[in-house]
């Protein structure tokens, strides 16, 4: 079964666009199939892998809006098992169009199912705000992943996301959970940036990755070169933090499907 995870957090995700398409690109290089969807109108997940608006003829937006398939707008990449569904600015125009909609929270999701075979996981990058398209990629998910900072404004995003999980939930995708809180950006130096990462782990335990993923320079040169950070320097240590975090994921995933198996055996 396809795994679908919305990479999502309200506030304090949008310094940080140079990582947006790394989650995504750190699964893929371990073999896996993964779509990426940038579902930001900045479009940043897309250029981080090379498609730049002007190269960009086809977006998640003329999916939405009908005049395309998502089979039609899918893009390759760099990375062989890494595929790309990119954003441009138009995007922005979404919201207004999906107001008046019927099921307006639904179209991501329907979108999704007629390609979700030919991925093992589909990551959605979210602007950072609650609006028609992150409801829309929260509806499609089955989970979401949260990237922040380490500091203390950044812990009214992770509990504004929280309670608007909560609300879909109870609405609209029963089954959203967190997979995981990834701090990025981390300078261990710092005590404050370990006390909000100690207080982030009262409440969310083991889902909190173990990795960290520092302030770093080849981090931030990559997306100028249209190239996930793997691609552009395999050695440095932002490179070395997002496979790490990719392994534990792809860990967590194997543990949770071998004892969802173990459950459906012992039922009669």
């Amino acid at each position: 079964m396809t795994r679908i995870v919305a990479v999502a957090n309200q506030k304090g995700w949008r310094r940080q666009d140079h990582h947006r398409d790394q989650p995504a690109a750190s699964v893929a290089s371990r073999g896996h199939r993964v779509l990426l969807v940038d579902f930001d109108p900045q479009g940043n997940a897309s250029s981080g892998v090379g498609w730049t608006r002007d190269k960009v003829e086809l977006s998640i937006y003329d999916v939405l809006t009908g005049d395309a398939s998502l089979a039609e707008v899918i893009k390759p990449t760099d990375i062989a098992t890494l595929f790309v569904a990119p954003a441009t600015t138009d995007l922005v125009g979404a919201e207004i169009e999906l107001i008046s909609a019927e099921h307006r929270e639904r179209y991501l999701a329907d979108a999704l199912a007629t390609v979700a075979d030919q991925y093992e996981y589909i990551v959605i990058d979210c602007p950072p705000s609650l609006g028609l398209l992150t409801l829309n990629a929260l509806v499609a998910a089955h989970g979401v992943l949260v990237p922040m900072q380490a500091e203390y404004f950044a812990l009214e995003g992770l509990s504004a996301l929280t309670s608007t999980i909560e609300k879909i939930r109870a609405a609209f995708n029963p089954t959203l959970a967190i997979d995981g809180v990834l701090f990025t950006m981390f300078d261990a130096r710092l005590s404050v940036a370990n006390q909000v990462r100690a207080e982030v782990e009262k409440f969310f335990g083991d889902k909190v990755f173990k990795e960290n993923i520092p302030r770093n320079v080849r981090l931030s040169e990559a997306p100028s070169h249209g190239k996930p950070v793997l691609l552009y320097d395999l050695r440095c240590a932002g490179t070395n933090s997002y496979l790490a975090v990719a392994d534990d994921f792809l860990d967590r995933e194997r543990i949770a499907n071998a004892a969802n198996l173990a459950l459906a055996g012992a039922q009669p």
